[in-house]
């Protein structure tokens, strides 16, 4: 038996813990699997061992400190008597005590955890290696005599491992004597360990697959209870995941996201959020309001920190980044992902507002729809992040009210500056989404760089007429069909954004145009003389304030 195809076989005097039963081994000869599928010796002493290689003619055995081990501390193994093993000292290595600054440039040295603290790291390196990277560090003290080679003398079976036989204990009622058995004598013999060997290795695979599929139901069970009631984390646990904030993935006017992992296969994307920016009311809105969302548009949140004053929001992580890193524009060609994934891009968003919209107990108002808060995982399914402007109402209740705006300009729904235009409602979303499509559409990449100005309206108003004509908009036409979708899209983009909120259809209606077959009618100019007001586009818009 392995602890995988890499891992030394185990055989006697050695038994595999919880997998061979005691008869299997001499006394003191225990080896385990542990969760990386790596064989580690277990000995009387709170110390352990990795184990690359077992030389079982020679009886020797390969050992190497389990350095990343939270019990284990490398001054332990110094000098120690371990039986029935002998203990050959031909590796040295030296401390070098390192600041917190730069450690994540050193993650290929062994950190000694029971010498380390907070604000610094111990870590213990070969002597014969190179140390150029910990110059900036000081050095300790050099470690001498640490063992990489065990041996044995009892049990004795050099000679049968020399005969080409087996070991075994007697069947004596003793624990000390041993026999050479021949596997290679007789064919009833032969046989008879080869059909063991098939039964063992087919129990080993339902063993395995029963278990693949239990961890599998598992999973998908903790997702779903996960994704209803997020997990609770210290500040601690957040730098442990992080790997004390290694990998940043960007920078928000919140806070900063940083790559984690909470296991080998479960990678979390971390946004800590920053203790000086507001009140707390980013963190309760996205707290709040992911509770009461489970959607496959809509991105999960695993957990969250409220410790003290440091506060982080834990989601899952999804590697191909955000939509702004592919909406199509003439400077970035290897990064478009063609016409049919953005129409389906396009339709999930739409499936996930709509979800927001009608599909939770309670309305959900996002009020920050735009390329960098759509999320794209490797099958390329759109998702919806970042809910800290969020608000919530009862379905039946389309107006809310608001004492400021919010959004990001260029994004923001005219009525959110000034109710002029109309009241703040869930359409307030439908011209975000619009004006997603046209950026989509256009890849115009300096929208929501500035509020609603001219040369913005100028620029909208340019596609509005292109579509009218029935001409193509030249970007990235590859494909037939190609121009029918960009079409398409436009229309819909361009009804979104009808300047009054009672002209924009809702996102069922929207969802319907993207997801249908039929020629779509082309809405009312938006930016027309007697649409627009044109005194809005030359001076500041009013702030909101309205009475709950």
């Amino acid at each position: 038996m392995k602890c995988s195809d890499h891992s030394p076989p185990i055989h006697f005097p050695f038994r595999l813990k919880d997998r061979q039963p005691d008869h299997c081994g001499y006394p003191g000869f225990v080896v385990s699997c542990n969760d990386r599928h790596e064989t580690v010796l277990d000995l009387p002493i709170p110390v352990k061992f990795f184990v690359p290689s077992i030389d079982y003619k020679s009886q020797e055995i390969e050992v190497l400190p389990y350095i990343y081990d939270s019990d284990y501390c490398l001054l332990h193994i110094i000098n120690i008597s371990v039986s029935p093993f002998h203990l050959e000292y031909t590796e040295n290595y030296t401390l070098f005590n390192c600041s917190s600054v730069g450690m994540a440039s050193r993650n290929d040295y062994g950190v000694v955890p029971c010498l380390s603290s907070s604000d610094h790291q111990i870590y213990a390196v070969l002597s014969s290696e190179n140390i150029q990277a910990l110059q900036s560090c000081t050095k300790m003290y050099n470690v001498l005599s640490v063992p990489s080679i065990m041996s044995w003398s009892q049990p004795n079976c050099t000679k049968c491992e020399a005969a080409g036989k087996m070991c075994r204990l007697k069947n004596n009622n003793t624990k000390s004597e041993v026999e050479c058995i021949d596997l290679r004598k007789g064919s009833t013999l032969g046989s008879l360990v080869f059909l063991l060997l098939v039964a063992a290795a087919y129990k080993i695979y339902s063993y395995d697959r029963n278990e693949r599929e239990n961890r599998l139901k598992i999973e998908r069970f903790l997702e779903d209870y996960v994704a209803l009631k997020p997990s609770r984390y210290s500040y601690a646990d957040i730098k442990r995941i992080t790997h004390q904030f290694k990998e940043n993935l960007g920078q928000g006017a919140y806070g900063t996201v940083f790559k984690g992992k909470l296991s080998s296969e479960c990678f979390v994307a971390v946004k800590v959020l920053n203790s000086s920016a507001g009140n707390g009311e980013e963190f309760i809105n996205e707290v709040g309001t992911m509770g009461h969302i489970h959607h496959v548009n809509v991105v999960r949140m695993v957990g969250f920190c409220a410790d003290g004053f440091r506060r982080a929001l834990v989601y899952e992580f999804l590697p191909n980044g955000s939509l702004h890193d592919y909406i199509s524009s003439e400077d970035n060609r290897n990064s478009f992902l063609g016409w049919d994934k953005l129409h389906g891009i396009a339709l999930g968003i739409a499936k996930g507002i709509e979800y927001l919209h009608q599909g939770c107990d309670q309305r959900i108002m996002h009020f920050d729809i735009k390329p960098q808060n759509v999320l794209l995982d490797h099958n390329f399914t759109p998702k919806l992040s970042d809910f800290g402007l969020a608000k919530l109402c009862s379905k039946d209740q389309s107006i809310v009210s608001m004492t400021t705006a919010r959004g990001t300009m260029g994004y923001i729904a005219p009525e959110v500056f000034s109710r002029n235009f109309g009241n703040v409602s869930y359409k307030s979303d439908v011209y975000s989404f619009g004006m997603l499509l046209l950026e989509m559409v256009g890849g115009r990449s300096s929208i929501g760089a500035t509020t609603m100005n001219a040369n913005e309206v100028y620029y909208l108003e340019a596609i509005y007429n292109l579509v009218e004509r029935g001409e193509g908009l030249t970007i990235h036409m590859v494909e037939e069909g190609d121009a029918k979708i960009q079409r398409k899209l436009a229309i819909i983009g361009l009804w979104c954004i009808q300047w009054h909120p009672v002209d924009r259809p809702p996102m069922k209606v929207v969802v319907q145009m993207l997801d249908g077959e039929e020629n779509l009618t082309i809405p009312p100019n938006p930016f027309g003389s007697t649409s627009v007001p044109a005194r809005t586009l030359n001076r500041q818009l009013e702030t909101i304030v309205e009475l709950a």
